[in-house]
């Protein structure tokens, strides 16, 4: 996975005081870095975005949410779809066909086959876009 040349400093003030986050971060980079070896990923002020020729995915801090559980993150995904699943806290249809979807992670456990399914299919979908 292609990283810039400060991802390592900026993820970690990214993180900065979250042990936890970073950790449950860092696992699902591993399996990201597996399915995308392609891709690349780059750490923002407000989220960690994964990118293909578009972005299809993003990490993030669910600041100010209270129903979410401590010591989360928040996966974002792109899809052609709304997200039916009881994993899926908010969706939004920004564009006709476009949804955003953002799934809360609290345990490397939830880093799982569907998970990643939702990932690919998000993947294919910004590879798809002209």
């Amino acid at each position: 996975m292609n990283r810039p040349e400060f991802y390592e400093e900026d993820l970690l003030f990214f993180f900065n005081g979250k042990p936890r986050e970073l950790a449950l971060y860092e696992a699902l980079l591993g399996k990201m870095e597996e399915a995308f070896p392609e891709s690349a990923v780059k750490v923002q002020k407000t989220q960690i975005s994964f990118y293909g020729r578009h972005l299809f995915a993003a990490v993030s801090l669910p600041r100010g949410r209270k129903n979410f559980p401590e010591h989360s993150i928040l996966v974002t995904l792109g899809l052609p779809y709304k997200l039916e699943s009881p994993r899926a806290a908010v969706t939004v249809e920004p564009y006709p066909g476009r949804w955003t979807n953002h799934v809360p992670l609290w345990s490397e456990e939830q880093i799982d086959s569907e998970l990643l399914t939702w990932l690919r299919e998000a993947y294919a979908f910004s590879e798809s876009k002209r």
